[in-house]
C-alpha cells in the first residue's frame, strides 16, 4: 500500500504530537535527579539560528504548525526578554558567548576576523595554520561563509584548517567532557566554520562544516586525521545536488531558484552562495545531522551527549533582504517544518522524554535603512570601503603628509590598525587608537572606545559603557570599537549587524525538556545563562569563564531518588 506524501506528513506530526503528550505525562511523575555522569538526559540538542531576532517568535506564532518552534512556545520555557549584554553582535563572538558563558572579555573572540600583526594580514577567529582541512573541499574559499556577516578581507584559499585555539574560555562541551572522563560525546555541525567550531569548544569529538563550493561537509586535522565512513559516504552520494536547480516556491509565489550561475568573479557560484539564502540549506543541515545522531548513536552511551547545530541560511538570506521582508517570514515558516521533522526524528531515534533541547540566536538585524527612512527613522546605507579611504585619507594628512598609507582596516563599524604603520610614525597605542577614533566621528560614527582604554576599564557607568566593556578582548592587535548611529549600516546595501542596539542584541532563548516549567518568562535573560543553566541542572562546573545566572524561575524542583522523606532508612522514625 502506497502512502500520499500529505498522509506521511499528517501521520507524522500526530507522532510528534504523542511524543510530546508523553514527555508531558512523565513531567508530572517525580523524576531522580538528572545528572550528566547517568545519561539524565541522554541527549542535550542546541539550536542556534544565525541572525533570528527575538521579536520573530511572537511575529510568527500564530502562522507557526505543530511541533516546531511551538515544541518551545507551547511546552518549553519561553524568554522573551533575552539581550546580549554586549556590543559586537557578530556570528563568531555570538556563538562562543552562547556556549562559554560568557562575553568577549571572557571568551577573547572579539569578531568574526581581525587583523594579525605578525601576518599583516586579516585572519578569522578560527583559522589555525597548525592544522589542514579534512575531507573533500581542502581548497575552499572561506571569503563565501563571510558573506553572511558583510565581512571582507578574508579571501585565503583554505590551505589553512581551523580550530578553536583562539578561544580564552571553555565551553559547556568542555566541561561536560571534563566530568565525564571523556565519555559524552560532543559533536557541532554549521555551513560555517566559526559557527561549528565555536560551539564544540576544544575537546569536541568533531565539529564540521562545509566546503563553501561543492557543499562537502569537512572537518579539520585538529579533530580528527580523516572523514569518518558515514561522512565520507554522505559527501560520495553527492547529498548536495539534489537541492540544486530547484525553486523556492511558498503561497504560490516564487522567491528564489538554485539554478547555476557565475558568481561576481566570472566563476561558478557554489552551494553556500546560491542554495546557503535558502531554506533547502536547513533541510540539508539537518539531513547532515540525522546521519550524525545515527551513525555516532548519540543518546545511547552511558553519560549525556550534546549535539549543537548552527543553521546559517536564515543570516545569510537576512543581509540581503531584511527582517522584514516576505522572503524571511517564508524562511522562518518553513525552519518551523523542518525544525517539526528533525524533532519528531529524535522522538523516535532519542525520545522527546530523554532530551532537552534549547533554541537561541546569535544576533539579531537591523531593519534595511531604506525601510526604517520611509518611517522617518534616522538610518543610512554607509560605503564602508569608502570610509576607511577616508580614515586612511585623514590619518595621512596628519602624521605622514604628502605620503600615502594605510593605517586601518575597516569592519565597520570596528577599526582594525596597523600598529606597525603607527610605530613608523612614532605613535604608542593608547594615541595612535585615540586618533582613530576621533578620525571615526568625523566620518559619522556616534562615538568610539579604544582597546587600550577597554583594558583600563575606563567606560562610562552606564549600559552602554558595559556593553562595550564586556566586547574587550586582548586578541587581535590595536583596535578601535566604533558606536554606530542607529540603523546605519556599513554596506551600501541590504543590512546589517554589530551593533549594542536592542534589534541586534535581542535574540530567543528558549528551553524544553522535563527540568523545565512550561510558561512564558518576561524577567531579564542573556544568552549567558543558557550555559549556566544547562550545567547546573546536569550537576556539572559551568564553564570556565560563564558569568551567566541560573534561570531558576522557569525550572522544577528537582526530586532525589534518595530523598529520606521518601525511601527511609532501617530503624528511622516514620
Amino acid at each position: 500500500m502506497k502512502f500520499s506524501p500529505r498522509f506521511i506528513f499528517i501521520a507524522g506530526r500526530r507522532c510528534l504530537a504523542l511524543a510530546v503528550a508523553a514527555a508531558l505525562i512523565l513531567a508530572s511523575i517525580p523524576l531522580s535527579f538528572a545528572s550528566a555522569y547517568n545519561a539524565h538526559p541522554k541527549l542535550i540538542v542546541v539550536i542556534v539560528i544565525d541572525q533570528f531576532r527575538g521579536d520573530y517568535l511572537e511575529r510568527y506564532r500564530n502562522q507557526f504548525g505543530e511541533g516546531g518552534f511551538r515544541l518551545f512556545l507551547a511546552h518549553g520555557a519561553n524568554f522573551t526578554d533575552c539581550n546580549y549584554d554586549y556590543a559586537n553582535t557578530r556570528t563568531a563572538p555570538g556563538h562562543a558567548t552562547l556556549f562559554t558563558g560568557a562575553y568577549s572579555n571572557g571568551h577573547g573572540i572579539v569578531a568574526n576576523e581581525w587583523w594579525d600583526p605578525k601576518k599583516r594580514k586579516m585572519v578569522t577567529s578560527v583559522e589555525d595554520d597548525d592544522v589542514k582541512p579534512v575531507g573533500i573541499g581542502s581548497d575552499q574559499t572561506k571569503g563565501d561563509q563571510n558573506k553572511g556577516d558583510q565581512n571582507k578581507g578574508d579571501q585565503t584559499s583554505g590551505k589553512a584548517g581551523a580550530s578553536p585555539h583562539n578561544l580564552l574560555a571553555d565551553t559547556l562541551g568542555d566541561e561536560l567532557k571534563l566530568a565525564t572522563q571523556g565519555v559524552s560525546r560532543v559533536f557541532s555541525l554549521s555551513l560555517k566554520d566559526r559557527a561549528a567550531i565555536l560551539p564544540g569548544g576544544f575537546a569536541a569529538d568533531a565539529a564540521y562544516w562545509i566546503d563553501s563550493k561543492s557543499g562537502a561537509w569537512i572537518t579539520s586535522t585538529y579533530y580528527r586525521p580523516d572523514l569518518p565512513q558515514w561522512a565520507q559516504d554522505f559527501n560520495t552520494s553527492n547529498r548536495a545536488a539534489k537541492y540544486w536547480d530547484r525553486d523556492w516556491e511558498a503561497n504560490g509565489k516564487l522567491f528564489r531558484s538554485t539554478k547555476h550561475r557565475k558568481g561576481k568573479d566570472g566563476s561558478d557560484a557554489g552551494f553556500y552562495e546560491v542554495v546557503g539564502s535558502t531554506p533547502f540549506a536547513n533541510e540539508y543541515e539537518f539531513e547532515f545531522a540525522k546521519e550524525l545522531v545515527v551513525y555516532e548513536n548519540l543518546g545511547a552511551g552511558q553519560a549525556t551527549d550534546l549535539l549543537a547545530i548552527s543553521l546559517s541560511p536564515n543570516d545569510i538570506l537576512g543581509h540581503q533582504v531584511g527582517p522584514d521582508s516576505p522572503e524571511m517570514a517564508a524562511m522562518a515558516l518553513a525552519l518551523d517544518h523542518e525544525l517539526a521533522d528533525f524533532f519528531n526524528f529524535l522522538g523516535h531515534r532519542v525520545g522527546l522524554a530523554n532530551m532537552w533541547i534549547a533554541l537561541s540566536a546569535d544576533h539579531g538585524i537591523s531593519a534595511l535603512p531604506d525601510a526604517a527612512k520611509k518611517l522617518r527613522i534616522p538610518a543610512a546605507n554607509l560605503d564602508a570601503g569608502r570610509i576607511e579611504g577616508r580614515i586612511n585619507s585623514a590619518l595621512a594628512a596628519k602624521f605622514s603628509p604628502g605620503h600615502a598609507a594605510s593605517y586601518i582596516k575597516l569592519d565597520y563599524p570596528v577599526a582594525w590598525l596597523d600598529q606597525d604603520a603607527f610605530i613608523a610614525v612614532h605613535m604608542k597605542e593608547h594615541d595612535a587608537e585615540t586618533a582613530v577614533g576621533e578620525a571615526m566621528k568625523q566620518v559619522g560614527l556616534r562615538d568610539y572606545y579604544t582597546k587600550s582604554q577597554l583594558s583600563e576599564g575606563e567606560v562610562p557607568a552606564s549600559a552602554l559603557g558595559k556593553k562595550f566593556l564586556n566586547s574587550y578582548s586582548p586578541e587581535g592587535g590595536w583596535y578601535v570599537l566604533g558606536v554606530p548611529e542607529i540603523y546605519t549600516v556599513g554596506s551600501s546595501k541590504g543590512t546589517d549587524h554589530a551593533s549594542p542596539y536592542t534589534y541586534d542584541t535581542h535574540v530567543p532563548l528558549a528551553f524544553y525538556g522535563l527540568p523545565f516549567r512550561p510558561g512564558t518568562y518576561r524577567t531579564h535573560a542573556e544568552p549567558v545563562d543558557l550555559a549556566a543553566t544547562l550545567a547546573s541542572l546536569l550537576g556539572i562546573n559551568a564553564p570556565t569563564h560563564a558569568v551567566g545566572r541560573v534561570l531558576t524561575e522557569a525550572l522544577a524542583p528537582p526530586h532525589h531518588a534518595e530523598d529520606p522523606a521518601e525511601f527511609p532508612r532501617e530503624g528511622a522514625p516514620k
